[in-house]
């Protein structure tokens, strides 16, 4: 028997096109589409983006990016002004009490991201 990898899925929320683009513009590179599916890469990490509505479930779904230059990140979101081009909201890079650096990306959809450095 052989493990198999599962990918994180993501639900894209009324507006799956809208979704996808919103990834393309945060530099994720769509790898396959098709009837309601996408994956999407950045380095090593992918997901499925999958053409699902459910506020409830959106709203209580977190995702977790790991990037190598947090800084760097926080430069290219305000770079491309995503704010102003996709109903989105994100939050400066936050250092909590215990030391981790994060930065909070609500995403079209409803979903949380917390995008932190790999340390």
């Amino acid at each position: 028997m052989k493990a198999v990898k599962l990918r994180p899925f993501i639900p894209s929320g009324e507006d799956y096109n809208l979704a996808q683009r919103f990834f393309e513009a945060l530099g994720f590179e769509k790898l396959y589409s098709d009837s309601g599916l996408s994956i999407f890469r950045m380095g090593e990490q992918e997901f499925f983006l999958q053409n699902f509505h459910n506020k409830e479930f959106q709203e209580n779904f977190m995702v977790e990016l790991v990037v190598e230059d947090l800084d760097g990140w926080w430069t290219h979101l305000q770079t491309i002004a995503l704010e102003e081009k996709y109903p989105i909201k994100v939050k400066e890079p936050t250092i909590y009490p215990w030391g981790k650096r994060e930065i909070n990306l609500i995403d079209p959809a409803g979903v949380c991201w917390h995008i932190s450095e790999n340390k």
